[in-house]
């Protein structure tokens, strides 16, 4: 009894902070690996990660989720494959928000045993002795998560059965519950993507660059998350450091547009195909300097409910008129039919999207069609497309490979 009493917290027998601080550590350390290893430099291949961090990644998540290598990147490229569509394995538009912040974790083993799945997106991943017989063997995934209960009981002690609980809720509700269920549904939006991604920053410390998921969907492959000054990609920041080690490489990075100080007569093919690459760039840029300020405009005799009517409109320009609600639908009907010119720079974006989208039998078609527009905008007598025609007239030609 003297021995169990006097071994009760655990062979490193800490104080309370000690607890808390390791604890805290050891999930930021899941964070980490989670967006370093699994998203960044497995699912989108936007890093070279060394070997040896590789490895420990690999071995950290095994022994943290019993998860492996293959059905979490197989799993996250599905959903972005589908996403927000039938088949997307953890969408809120799909399943319901509460559904995936209280059963994010099950929604996606239930994915992750789909062997079709599998097949189709964990193309690249580890296929070694390791992964095979040990980290996604079906009998032994869960042995990694039963070292970590017997490691936590003989180090800490009785404290370590309230660290494992929060150890190994960690993954399951700051990654399927924040991530999965909330940067799908709550916050604000940089970019005019096709699906319901958010970003929820400031919740960097706690998921590690993570919760700026509508830059992320904006830019897949892009290493580096943020991209507004106030943004802090936790995960970014622990990279950098690693490339400073070389023990990491970074392989692409999502910048601002390149462009001259004035803009040519005409664009050719090389500007077109960089404005089409920063297309996300160009509709935020659109929707601020354009959409925003004639409607300004437009609304100026409405007085102090002018900013609020100024605010809710932009909430909605930033979904596809498909997710939003039906009483936001009907306050824009109602601002389209009551001023013209709104409804104007409207359609004039709608066609300059479609132009990017569509199938088109030439390249020297697709110029074409887009001078045309130009030509038409510049025509419309609204400044704001007119100083548009000119930003878009100033890109320069890409001197990288094209970053989508």
């Amino acid at each position: 009894m003297d021995f169990l009493f006097e071994y009760q917290y655990g062979l490193l027998n800490l104080g309370v902070w000690g607890y808390v601080i390791v604890t805290l550590l050891w999930c930021h350390a899941t964070m980490m690996a989670v967006t370093l290893y699994y998203h960044r430099d497995q699912a989108h291949r936007s890093v070279d990660l060394h070997p040896v961090v590789r490895h420990v990644c690999r071995f950290w998540l095994w022994l943290n989720t019993g998860s492996s290598t293959r059905e979490w990147v197989a799993v996250h490229r599905k959903h972005h494959a589908l996403c927000e569509r039938d088949g997307d394995p953890h969408s809120p538009r799909v399943y319901g928000l509460k559904k995936v912040l209280l059963e994010g974790a099950e929604l996606y083993r239930g994915a992750a045993r789909d062997r079709e799945t599998l097949e189709k997106y964990a193309k690249g991943t580890p296929n070694d002795w390791l992964e095979n017989n040990l980290y996604h063997h079906p009998k032994r995934s869960y042995f990694g998560i039963v070292l970590l209960v017997v490691a936590d009981l003989v180090l800490f002690g009785v404290p370590g059965i309230i660290m494992i609980a929060l150890q190994l809720s960690n993954m399951p509700f700051m990654a399927a519950g924040i991530v999965n269920g909330l940067c799908h549904a709550k916050g604000y939006r940089n970019f005019e993507t096709d699906d319901a991604s958010t970003n929820l920053w400031p919740l960097g410390l706690l998921v590690a660059g993570e919760e700026l998921h509508n830059n992320h969907h904006a830019f897949p492959t892009s290493a580096r998350f943020s991209m507004r000054p106030h943004e802090v990609d936790m995960g970014w920041l622990h990279l950098k450091v690693l490339v400073a080690f070389g023990l990491a490489k970074i392989r692409r990075v999502a910048s601002m547009p390149e462009l001259e100080e004035t803009s040519r007569a005409n664009t050719e093919l090389d500007e077109l195909r960089a404005i089409i690459v920063n297309r996300m760039h160009v509709l935020r840029h659109y929707t601020l300097n354009v959409t925003l300020p004639v409607l300004r405009r437009e609304v100026e005799s409405f007085g102090d409910n002018a900013n609020s009517l100024l605010r809710a409109t932009r909430r909605h320009l930033a979904w596809q008129p498909h997710m939003l609600d039906e009483s936001s639908r009907a306050r824009l009907a109602e601002l389209v039919a009551r001023h013209p010119r709104f409804k104007t720079v409207l359609e004039f974006r709608n066609e300059l999207k479609q132009l990017w989208e569509g199938a088109h039998t030439s390249n020297e078609r697709l110029l074409a069609e887009f001078r045309e527009w130009c030509v038409r905008a510049e025509q419309s007598g609204i400044q704001g497309l007119q100083e548009f025609v000119a930003y878009l007239k100033s890109f320069r030609a890409m001197r990288e490979p094209a970053l989508v």
